[in-house]
Parts: C-alpha cells; structure tokens; sequence
C-alpha cells in the first residue's frame, strides 16, 4: 500500500472507500493540523506555477483557496472576514490589475 502522510480533502477517505480499498488516516491535532495546512498551500502553489493550460492553473488556485479558507479559519477568521480583510486593502492599496512593476523608489 502507498504511503502518503499528507493532507487531503475530507471526502478523500469516503472516495477511496467506495471504490472497495483499504486505507488508513488519522485526525491531526491543531499545531499539526497548521503545519499540514502550510506544506499543503507549498504543494499547491507549485502544481499551479507548473500548470500547463489555464484550466489547470484555475484548478490549482481553487485548491489553494481552499486552504487558505482553512488556514484563515485557524487564525480565527472566516472566509467573510478574510474577504472584508481583502476588500479594505484593495480600498486603501488598490488591486493587482494595472500590471504596474516597481522598478525603484526613494527611501
């Protein structure tokens, strides 16, 4: 049997079930479950920077998504709350859609 030791989404088991196999898991504690989150968010963020065609790489982002959410969730917030945080930023800082590279600034 392949081992794994890696964090997946909580329909996993149930899927690898119906399909008649064996498996084995075991329900992490918080400051384990916050580390597997953080490798989990490193693991997606590269399967989306190698990403292929853009189908792919939205995939990818929507896996991250969810850990995020997940990982808000640790630190107390909702998805709300991060999308409130998000959306005050965007007000004060802007967005990332005008493309604009800092090349230099005074200090």
């Amino acid at each position: 049997m392949p081992v794994y030791n890696k964090l997946v989404r909580d329909l996993i088991p149930d899927i690898i079930a119906a399909q008649g196999k064996q498996y084995m898991t075991r329900t992490l504690d918080a400051e384990a479950y916050a580390a597997e989150l953080r490798k989990k968010l490193q693991e997606e963020h590269q399967e989306y920077i190698t990403a292929a065609q853009d189908c792919e790489a939205v995939e990818e982002l929507a896996d991250m998504l969810e850990v995020i959410y997940a990982l808000a969730s640790i630190h107390g917030a909702t998805e709300q709350d991060l999308n409130q945080v998000r959306h005050e930023k965007a007000q004060q800082r802007g967005k990332f859609q005008e493309r604009i590279l800092l090349i230099e600034a005074e200090d």
